[in-house]
């Protein structure tokens, strides 16, 4: 089916420019530039604070202890370790496989623009693989879920004293995933390239396992949320459908082992797996800007023109989501924030200036621009754009606050998370049972415990946010909010003027 033009015909060219340059300049800033540096680091921290399982001895966020050292053990497996996903105590095995995808690509892209904070960002993505190694420890089953979701949401305590369901979920040849096992393939290949000179042996680990997930998601396809409905849904309920996730996974597999065989699968399956589809979506569920931008990258270098039409699609994808430019999905808030629909909006604002970032380096290697309609989009200019949500995300907007917890003057006090939410175990030693915890998550006073680094849900349309706990679509933090930010932090660190 033929895509309609991405770009409005009643806007002229100048009318255009100028609408981009409103959009992109135009907040009400009370800062005159930012310490990305101290953003960067205080981004990466906040994953600590997302830790389950037995913490190490150089644990920076203190008031957090071990947790859930039990977890898998039901099934008799060791799944301890891991990430909370987000203010809650469940361990979600398809976002926290995106998490630590969108971690590796950040080391590996801007990597090298990340100074003294490239250990704790490898720390980071270590952290999340050690654990997806466990996960998929046993040959044809991935184990995808640890708690139960219902039974956690009901009760308000931390970690530590948690004492809900551990439920153990998993998938197999009976019960397929190929979207969970596709994006888990995924999170361990790209971490085998962040690991392939720093621990070799390491690496070849993730590899090879990525390999044989892979060929389990491929070769026993369906969805996780038809297997296990009822305890993923709505949580984390897959609506994309798996085709993209086995895409994306052939694609970091591609990129990670330069096999023949992943190269073929993507040009297979390009249609079959509708690689086209919704190009300017890119989050834990819906993986289709993400491959386009990725696999454009051999188009610019030269390297696979047989590839070409993932390049038409990130172009198209690049042309969607610009400010002044018609699209039903996208829109700007007057402060300058990308608005999307559907659940926390910063995931989409920290994903999508992700790609805008990767995109325009490419293009500046190949020296190329993207045309949309009557206007040139340079590298230049995606660079802008990203870099505008950022600043926005740290204090230039209308309220004058950061989204970020710890950073700046004014942000986020009350956010929906039941660890900072609760005091810590060293402030109050006495267990704090589940229904206990109610007084805190009610309680107009602060969080007591600073989680740093914390990118909340956001504001909404109107640029208006609420620091308040119940209000949990703006004020829940997660840890895939995070993840493509440490990549455009890392680079805005070294690379901080506009142009």
């Amino acid at each position: 089916m033929a895509r309609k033009s991405l770009t409005s015909p009643e806007i002229s060219p100048a009318t255009l420019s100028l609408v981009l340059l409103v959009v992109l300049l135009s907040s009400s800033a009370i800062h005159a530039g930012h310490d990305y540096r101290d953003a960067l680091r205080k981004s990466i921290m906040f994953f600590e604070g997302q830790r389950s399982g037995k913490l190490p001895p150089d644990q920076r966020l203190r008031w957090r202890r071990d947790s859930a050292l039990r977890d898998g053990s039901s099934a008799g497996v060791d799944l301890s370790g891991g990430y909370y996903d987000a203010g809650d105590n469940v361990k979600f095995g398809f976002p926290m496989a995106f998490t630590t995808t969108m971690l590796s690509w950040s080391v590996i892209d801007f990597g090298r623009t990340m100074g003294p904070e490239l250990k704790n960002a490898v720390g980071a993505v270590r952290w999340g693989t050690d654990y997806l190694l466990k996960a998929t420890a046993v040959p044809g089953v991935v184990f995808v879920q640890v708690g139960d979701a219902y039974s956690d949401h009901n009760c308000w305590e931390r970690p530590e004293d948690m004492d809900t369901l551990r439920s153990v979920y998993k998938i197999d040849r009976a019960h397929p995933g190929s979207d969970v096992a596709g994006e888990t393939a995924a999170a361990l290949a790209a971490a085998s390239i962040v690991f392939r000179k720093r621990d070799p042996a390491y690496s070849r680990r993730l590899l090879d396992r990525a390999t044989r997930v892979f060929a389990f998601a491929n070769r026993y396809r369906g969805a996780y949320s038809s297997s296990l409905y009822h305890a993923v849904c709505p949580f984390y309920c897959d609506f994309n459908g798996y085709q993209d996730e086995l895409l994306w996974g052939a694609a970091w597999l591609h990129k990670a082992s330069r096999k023949r065989v992943y190269r073929e699968f993507i040009v297979k399956n390009e249609v079959v797996l509708r690689a086209g589809d919704t190009i300017n979506e890119f989050g834990w569920d819906n993986k289709h800007a993400g491959i386009n931008v990725l696999i454009s990258k051999e188009v610019l270098m030269g390297k696979a023109e047989y590839f070409e039409s993932f390049k038409q699609n990130a172009d198209e994808f690049i042309c969607s989501i610009l400010p002044g430019i018609s699209h039903p999905q996208v829109q700007y808030s007057r402060g300058g924030l990308l608005v999307k629909t559907g659940g926390s909006n910063m995931q989409h604002v920290t994903s999508l200036s992700f790609l805008l970032l990767a995109y325009s380096n490419y293009l500046s290697h190949a020296r190329k621009v993207v045309p949309c309609g009557e206007l040139t989009a340079s590298p230049s200019l995606l660079r802008q754009v990203a870099k505008r949500q950022v600043d926005y995300i740290l204090g230039d907007n209308p309220l004058g606050m950061s989204y970020m917890v710890g950073y700046g003057q004014r942000f986020p006090r009350r956010i929906h998370h039941r660890g900072s939410s609760v005091p810590s175990v060293s402030a109050h030693p006495a267990r704090i049972g589940c229904k206990e915890g109610s007084r805190y998550f009610l309680s107009p006073n602060p969080n007591p415990n600073l989680l740093v680094g914390a990118v909340v849900g956001g504001p909404n349309v109107t640029d208006a946010f609420p620091d308040s706990r119940p209000y949990f679509v703006q004020s829940e933090p997660t840890t895939y909010i995070n993840a493509p930010l440490v990549g455009l932090l890392g680079y805005f660190s070294t690379h901080s003027s506009w142009r």
